[in-house]
């Protein structure tokens, strides 16, 4: 714990809790922030603060449907991508796309035998005769040296021909007549970058899947190009649903202001999404219908609306239009009422709980592997972390919770209940709970937040 006890890890939420005692078939809160149906909930295992027993077979009907967390991960990476062919983008428009065909040098890189240093060429041995006129980057091909002359040149100017060496401007020093003596011994070919030296044209660079990083983009202008073939960015659009949601003011009168439609278009831009539509559409289940029906979108993200309540409408909607259900829940905590469906061959639905948290845990469940897969891009290397802190688990489900990396400890963070984003806000990442919890030092999986590493601008470019 810090002094401030901003790190301090804390028990349940009331959803969690309950989830934790409740038994029979009293009405449990889920993580959509609704009350869902009745449904048996054992007590929790052991090293969760309470006796074992086997889960009732009530229990197992209710859970039949969940997937468990790492298995919806890898049924979300593998969803087809869009047979696109391969679009042709500008360099500044090209940055976190990902290469659809081999990148080849244009041309030989350097495609001139340059200087490497400011000072002087020579030829042969010195001492040197320096020529009045100096030799500077960008210009015509420069008159050839004789042995015995030196001139003057740039870094990054063209060598004249005949020159042997680039004496550096600190290595050599002139007499009052102009005549050019080394401080050093000079070895043949020293700071001049010879022709072709990083590539020779129609040398391959770099191969199809390669993300498009700022070290990409030099080295594609480098070697010629103006445009490189990419996949396109997936387009996301997302559904705001909740007849309770206020877009503006303080919450008033059973109304609560919308924290996901200002948070979801920068997460999935920062997932490497092009978000192309934000929409209200309150708890109208037409309104749903059509908007899934007319949607053109590759990713389309819905809030809320998940569970079983009266006015929760994403899985009849989804009946209707007969999509495949892939994922009907996950066994995590929270977000344990997350979706994925496919509606059509290339377009797919991720519908998260309307709680916040639980929100950014089916981001990071279900969209996240999505996303990375219609945009081509690789699986980051998975690590573990020791957590600095103990944490509760749940019984049965794995848990995702907002922490802080601090050296090389993962230090669990206040406020981590499904409703709140106090912890999410400041965290960097989200540590991996099995089912019991997880003890001090014990080592746990972290799941980066996409702009905790690189930097928020590069992230949502």
């Amino acid at each position: 714990m810090t002094a401030s006890g901003q790190y301090e890890e804390v028990d349940f939420g009331v959803e969690e809790a309950l989830a934790l005692v409740k038994e029979g078939g009293a009405p449990v809160h889920d993580d959509s922030g609704t009350t869902g149906a009745s449904r048996p909930v054992p007590s929790p295992a052991p090293g969760a603060g309470a006796g074992s027993r086997k889960d009732t077979a009530e229990h197992q009907a209710d859970r039949h449907t969940a997937t468990p967390w790492q298995r919806a991960r890898a049924i979300a990476g593998r969803a087809p991508r869009r047979p696109d062919t391969s679009v042709s983008v500008t360099l500044d428009a090209a940055l976190g796309l990902v290469l659809a065909a081999p990148l080849a040098a244009l041309s030989d890189l350097p495609s001139f035998d340059t200087s490497a240093m400011d000072g002087w060429a020579v030829a042969g041995p010195g001492p040197w005769d320096v020529r009045a006129e100096g030799v500077l980057a960008g210009r015509n091909e420069p008159q050839p040296l004789t042995d015995g002359e030196a001139v003057r040149i740039a870094t990054g100017a063209r060598i004249p021909q005949d020159a042997s060496a680039v004496i550096r401007s600190e290595h050599g020093r002139t007499d009052e007549k102009e005549r050019l003596y080394a401080t050093r011994d000079v070895v043949h070919g020293q700071d001049i970058r010879p022709r072709g030296q990083e590539c020779r044209s129609g040398e391959p660079l770099l191969p199809p899947g390669t993300l498009v990083t700022p070290g990409v983009l030099g080295l594609a202008a480098a070697a010629g190009y103006d445009t490189v073939a990419a996949l396109p960015r997936p387009r996301a659009e997302v559904l705001v649903l909740g007849d309770e949601l206020l877009t503006e003011g303080l919450p008033h009168d059973g109304l609560i202001r919308d924290a996901l439609g200002p948070m979801l278009p920068p997460w999935l831009r920062a997932l490497g999404a092009e978000v192309i539509a934000v929409r209200r559409l309150g708890d109208d289940a037409e309104a749903l219908r059509k908007a899934l029906k007319s949607s053109d979108a590759d990713l389309i993200v819905t809030t809320g609306g998940t569970a079983a309540g009266p006015v929760d409408h994403v899985h009849p909607i989804l009946r209707r239009l007969g999509a495949e259900l892939l994922v009907d829940g996950v066994e995590v905590r929270p977000g344990h009422p997350m979706l994925l469906a496919r509606l059509k061959e290339n377009q797919h639905l991720v519908g998260l709980p309307g709680n916040p948290l639980a929100a950014v845990s089916g981001l990071l469940t279900l969209a996240e592997p999505l996303l990375r897969t219609l945009a081509g891009r690789a699986a980051p290397e998975s690590y573990t972390l020791p957590l600095q802190d103990s944490v509760h688990g749940h019984p049965y489900d794995t848990r995702l919770i907002p922490v802080v990396l601090r050296g090389d400890r993962a230090v669990p963070l206040h406020y981590n209940g499904p409703a709140m984003l106090r912890g999410i806000a400041v965290a960097d990442a989200l540590a991996v709970v099995p089912p019991g919890g997880a003890r001090p030092g014990q080592e746990l999986e972290i799941l980066d937040l996409p702009w905790a590493m690189a930097g928020i601008e590069v992230c949502f470019t």
